[in-house]
């Protein structure tokens, strides 16, 4: 397999971490998303123009979500979809809150489009982050007072959990406070603490200094 990616994308770190999680060899291809590598060449490979982006014996897959079902269903062990339906369910509601409610107003693209175009300042794009991340980990602490152990749905990782650390990677770059989130912060904790996530970490990557 061959992964699309970028050190800081959230959601190319999604992908890294069930690949790692998974133990499947892959060979990565740096997309700087800073320098507007998201060129004619690379929308050849990948239409959306941005990462991550799975390449396959039978093609190209865009999209996070997508491609972690793709790997879940070739890759079924170790799972990183519950066998609960109910638990899957609630597993699937925190990634979903994460990638359709936190994710899209807070990425690059987003960003950029705010200082370049509107002309915020630093200041005022910090903010914009900062409202909605807190807007979106506030009701996800409070379902996990019902739901977590050492993750998101007890003492088993899951998609949850997949989508959950990366975003509070970007929640700390963007100084987010996170003691208002002690659940999400004892399980991010856990989670980093496993020798394989570290594997997966922006700043392990090879394009790190990018």
């Amino acid at each position: 397999m061959e992964l699309c990616t970028y050190f800081r994308s959230t959601a190319s770190y999604r992908v890294r971490l069930v690949l790692d999680y998974k133990k499947i060899a892959y060979e990565p291809h740096y997309i700087n998303l800073r320098a507007n590598e998201q060129n004619q060449t690379y929308k050849n490979i990948n239409s959306f123009g941005n990462v991550p982006a799975l390449i396959t014996e039978s093609g190209v897959i865009p999209q996070s979500l997508a491609i972690i079902e793709y790997i879940e269903k070739k890759h079924p062990t170790p799972p990183i979809f519950l066998k609960d339906p109910f638990q899957q369910s609630q597993a699937m509601a925190i990634a979903l809150s994460i990638c359709c409610d936190i994710h899209p107003l807070n990425n690059l693209k987003i960003l950029n489009y705010l200082t370049k175009t509107l002309k915020i300042n630093e200041q005022e794009k910090n903010e914009w982050y900062n409202h909605w991340v807190n807007e979106g980990f506030q009701p996800i602490e409070q379902m996990l007072q019902q739901t977590a152990g050492d993750f998101c749905i007890g003492n088993t990782i899951s998609i949850a959990d997949i989508c959950l650390i990366p975003q509070v990677y970007n929640a700390h770059r963007f100084n987010v406070d996170m003691s208002n989130y002690p659940i999400i912060s004892h399980i991010n904790q856990a989670f980093l603490s496993l020798e394989w996530a570290k594997q997966a970490f922006p700043e392990e990557q090879g394009d790190s200094c990018s």
